[in-house]
């Protein structure tokens, strides 16, 4: 699995033009599950993206987690984040997890994130085609793979 946190003031999510999900300051986290992905990975992700210290403490160093300013998490499955680039210009796709295993892996590291929280964390609608509009702060950004963990 491979995730891309964001810290972020804000997001929304739109389905045919219509509000699906919105978070408050946070994370955006994107979330691909490649095939052969487990129940381990997501927990793993899960723990690293909800522990990251990229929020700023009282002295300006970025030293907080999400859990420890209290913050709002949306999560979005985003298969692309499996394609392979290597050959030719047009992304391969064929390391991304088959649909259910994907959407299972999927909400299982949602339902983690939710635990954590304490409170839901905003999804997006798996497969749909979804608008997302969010404000990345600092910028911050940062890719987790759980094949990389070691």
């Amino acid at each position: 699995m491979r995730i891309v946190i964001q810290r972020s003031l804000g997001s929304r999510l739109s389905i045919d033009g219509e509000l699906f999900s919105e978070a408050g300051a946070g994370l955006m986290i994107l979330v691909g599950v490649e095939t052969g992905d487990t129940e381990a990975d997501a927990e793993w992700l899960a723990d690293k993206a909800l522990g990251m210290r990229i929020f700023n403490d009282d002295a300006g160093v970025m030293n907080r987690s999400v859990l420890d300013v209290g913050g709002d998490v949306m999560a979005v499955s985003q298969f692309t984040l499996t394609s392979s680039t290597r050959k030719g210009r047009r992304p391969s796709y064929i390391r991304a997890a088959g649909h259910d295993v994907a959407v299972g892996l999927y909400e299982y590291f949602c339902s983690l994130l939710d635990r954590a929280l304490s409170k839901p964390c905003a999804r997006g609608k798996f497969g749909a085609d979804m608008k997302i509009a969010f404000t990345n702060d600092g910028p911050v950004t940062i890719i987790v793979d759980s094949r990389l963990k070691e």
